[in-house]
């Protein structure tokens, strides 16, 4: 009986010191990729062609700088920039 109990708070010191903390750093990866990907979802990509017009597209370009931005505006107002 005694072996018994020895072996059963071993195997729950294990559980809390080693597999509980996995378990959990797995779980903070997967809704970190679950928030990029709806993120990504929820984007679109602004940027500049050849002849310097704006476009705004569903898909990042290939080989050209650009900024990502949301599909739903934010709520209020922001200004980027002052003038002079």
């Amino acid at each position: 009986m005694l072996a018994l109990a020895l072996a059963l708070s071993a195997a729950a010191w294990w559980w809390f010191t080693s597999e509980m903390p996995r378990r959990e750093r797995e779980r903070v990866i997967a809704a970190e990729a679950a928030m990029k990907q709806a993120e990504r979802a929820n984007s679109l990509y602004r940027w500049r062609d050849a002849d310097g017009n704006l476009q705004i597209t569903e898909a990042p370009p290939q080989g050209r700088k650009f900024e990502r931005i949301s599909r739903t505006p934010s709520d209020g107002i922001q200004v980027d920039g002052t003038r002079e």
